[in-house]
């Protein structure tokens, strides 16, 4: 029997989930990804995360609390989704090339009683990168429903020179902030150490 639902679809959370031994079901949820005109990044990830935990609940027949996250990545306070195709996925690239940039995760836990919410940011310093590279990057199909266009935990990984902060949280959860909603909720981890 689980104890949390993950109302997201990423297979990145679904590890870093079972990785600290939490039971969960997931129940993806499909809400629309649009900043606000005046919103900040992280008021922007903020609300995603807790819009995605709250519709999880809705859909919910259990009772367990829900999960929502949401993951971006800001350049010069300027937001990048997951890229639209191969010719916004090389400009995200090309864009962090050689410079620092943030990654922002936000995620929030809902019951009937509460609403929490957390976000954390990183800053990751990529190396330079040629167009080649990130044409080459863009093919092996990797960064297509990444936010900025990469994935630190797998081939993109060669481009970053150095982060600062939670690598967990570049990944998609931040495990430190998880665990520490999780007590909030009563909802147990480390569950496969204790069988």
């Amino acid at each position: 029997m689980s104890d949390l639902i993950l109302a997201s679809a990423s297979p990145r959370r679904r590890e870093l989930l079972q990785q600290i031994g939490v039971r969960f079901d997931v129940h993806p949820v499909d809400i629309p990804e649009v900043k606000q005109p005046d919103e900040t990044p992280v008021a922007f990830v903020k609300r995603l995360a807790v819009e995605k935990a709250a519709a999880g609940w809705q859909r919910s027949e259990r009772g367990v609390p829900v999960l929502g996250s949401d993951t971006v990545v800001v350049l010069d306070d300027r937001v990048m989704g997951k890229p639209r195709d191969r010719e916004d996925g090389v400009a995200m690239l090309q864009a962090l090339s050689g410079r620092e940039h943030q990654v922002m995760t936000a995620l929030a836990i809902v019951n009937s009683e509460q609403t929490q919410v957390r976000a954390v940011s990183t800053r990751v310093q990529f190396k330079e990168l040629s167009e080649e590279l990130c044409l080459r990057y863009w093919e092996t199909g990797e960064p297509v429903d990444k936010a900025g266009g990469y994935g630190i935990q797998g081939l993109g990984a060669i481009f970053v020179d150095s982060i600062s902060g939670s690598y967990s949280s570049v990944v998609g959860l931040p495990l430190t902030e998880t665990a520490d909603l999780l007590n909030i909720f009563k909802v147990p981890f480390w569950q496969h150490v204790a069988e």
